[in-house]
């Protein structure tokens, strides 16, 4: 699947199931379907100038809206996990792994709408709600997973002392950044074929985070006995939220390797996977989690990511060790979000890492030499990419960047997506909407 989707009609899929609660029941005739669209689409086209995606949970009653499940995946677990790195199974799109992406795309959701993005509270930058209400309050009570941790970020930026003297939201260097949930519901771990465990993060929301996304040089990965031009990098602003502790505050990398090691023990003697997923900022902090994970726990249960508009998180020999791992990475790209082209460069994609090559049009052949010289911002794409667009999508008339890398856009194209041939089913039903609320929670992501 390369290369972005163009603008097209929808398709008209009959038979297709969507993963709202608003599609009609198997009893409603075939005409009131018809009819239901046709008012769907009429009122979306009103509305597009509000340009996010409706919530797959209904804020007003906090129960869940998403009623559609897969059958019992038996077996096929693995392979929705990317045992086969999903081979066969993006184009088209699978409809069961469709499913497992959006439930997983839920979890990251419900982190955004834990987080108190308030700045004017006294608990700014924390969780608005307590562990065991949390899923429920975010309209997961009926998912059968239970957040058994809370996970917190540290921002390594040192401050200058003047700081004190600006409003205080600018100075918050930990912030809750996420959670750990366990499947414990009987019926949930017979129907996914084992017990998960979900590691969900949130995106950039605090003024100390965007200025570690902003530290975009590659530095070496802690603990990495290879050298020379064969060291793993990340990006140096990434790496500091996953390992910067306080005297008060334990370190992401920390709260994880806990957790996990707890987990496995409890766990260890039955089916288990690790499926760790994030949008934005929690999409490159799923990569490092999962490197982290596998280089940690050397019997660790099959390790998973699905990330969602992330950055660029790492060098090339990065990659080759999340690889060697066998940990899989599923990127949920829009071709149209800036987000997922930064930061660094993108070196040729050659096994010989001494002869891979940064290439920049229009550069001067001296700047272009002290490039390919560098390791400090030669990046490399991870995993396995499915590559979507907003151009796709005949909801989203205008594609500003904030529209194109908010998650709900996400969720949105990864409902409709069918093939590269057909990008867009008629039957998608993740809606055009929003409030002046989320459109705020967008230009923080």
């Amino acid at each position: 699947m390369k290369g972005a989707i163009g603008m097209v009609k929808p398709c008209n899929l009959a038979g297709t199931t969507s993963h709202v609660a608003e599609i009609s029941h198997s009893t409603t005739s075939m005409n009131h379907r018809t009819t239901q669209l046709s008012h769907y689409t009429t009122s979306m086209n009103r509305r597009t100038r509000q340009l996010s995606v409706k919530s797959s949970w209904n804020s007003d009653s906090g129960q869940p809206r998403v009623i559609n499940r897969v059958s019992k995946l038996g077996q096929k677990w693995r392979e929705y996990q990317g045992i086969r790195n999903w081979e066969g199974l993006l184009d088209p799109l699978d409809d069961g792994l469709r499913h497992e992406i959006l439930r997983y795309g839920d979890f990251v959701e419900a982190a955004y709408r834990c987080f108190e993005f308030d700045t004017s509270s006294p608990d700014y930058a924390t969780c608005k709600y307590s562990q065991n209400s949390m899923l429920d309050r975010c309209g997961l009570g009926g998912s059968g997973y239970k957040v058994t941790k809370n996970l917190h970020a540290t921002c390594g930026v040192q401050l200058p002392g003047w700081i004190e003297r600006v409003p205080s939201r600018t100075s918050v260097n930990s912030s809750w950044i996420g959670y750990v949930a366990v499947c414990n519901d009987e019926e949930e771990i017979a129907r996914l074929g084992r017990r998960d465990l979900v590691i969900a993060y949130r995106g950039t929301a605090t003024c100390l985070e965007w200025v570690e996304n902003l530290r975009a040089t590659l530095t070496s990965v802690p603990n990495d006995v290879a050298g020379g031009r064969k060291r793993a990098m990340v990006q140096k602003g990434f790496l500091s939220l996953y390992t910067t502790a306080t005297t008060t505050c334990p370190s992401l990398r920390d709260l994880v390797r806990e957790e996990i090691s707890r987990i496995i023990k409890t766990y260890g003697n039955e089916p288990l996977s690790i499926t760790i997923t994030g949008h934005s900022l929690g999409a490159a902090l799923a990569t490092l989690t999962a490197y982290d994970i596998t280089s940690t726990f050397k019997q660790s249960p099959m390790v998973t990511v699905v990330s969602f508009g992330g950055p660029r998180v790492g060098n090339r020999n990065f990659r080759s060790q999340l690889e060697n791992s066998g940990t899989r990475i599923l990127r949920i790209v829009n071709s149209t979000d800036v987000i997922t082209k930064v930061p660094g460069f993108l070196v040729d994609d050659t096994n010989d890492v001494s002869k891979s090559k940064v290439h920049v049009s229009g550069w001067p052949g001296w700047l272009q030499k002290q490039l390919d010289e560098s390791d400090w911002f030669r990046y490399a794409d991870v995993g396995k990419e499915l590559r979507l667009s907003s151009n796709a999508s005949p909801y989203l008339t205008k594609t500003n960047f904030a529209t194109c890398h908010d998650l709900k856009t996400y969720l949105h194209l990864v409902d409709g997506f069918v093939s590269s041939t057909c990008p867009f089913r008629s039957t998608a039903k993740r809606l055009i909407a929003g409030t002046k609320h989320e459109k705020q929670q967008i230009l923080v992501r």
